[in-house]
């Protein structure tokens, strides 16, 4: 058996490091529209909301809202996180009709229930707690 140790991290018997802490729901980051689109056709059929974060790597508000769409998603496991920048895929942003950043849309079986545009942290979880039922 493999020896466990207070790192978080096991080692099994061929030598290979594996974690033993209890994965964090991470947020997706899409840089290509190929694979944004091939990972959102996937998603609808199922009943998961979604939320993307629009942002900017020059955006202000978008890296204060950061650490707050991290949390989020470690707090929301039954909610998947994706984080698109709208230089990189401004087709996926002028798709939504992205204007300002941060935006904030939520979707569910392919379709949009919601939107906010702004670092507004009680007003997303709003939304998130309303729309993940």
């Amino acid at each position: 058996m493999g020896a466990n140790n207070s790192s978080g991290w096991q080692q099994t018997n061929n030598n290979a490091l594996t974690s033993t802490l209890p994965m964090k729901n991470q947020v997706i980051h899409f840089h290509s529209s190929a694979t944004w689109k091939i990972h959102f056709d996937s998603l609808k059929q199922t009943n998961k909301l979604i939320v993307i974060d629009f942002t900017a790597s020059w955006c202000g508000p978008c890296r204060h809202m950061e650490p707050v769409i991290n949390d989020f998603a470690s707090t929301y496991t039954d909610v998947e996180f994706i984080k698109i920048d709208v230089d990189e895929l401004d087709d996926v942003a002028q798709e939504y009709g992205v204007q300002a950043m941060p935006t904030f849309v939520l979707i569910k079986q392919g379709k949009l229930v919601d939107q906010l545009v702004g670092a507004d942290k009680d007003g997303l979880k709003k939304k998130i707690e309303i729309n993940r039922a």
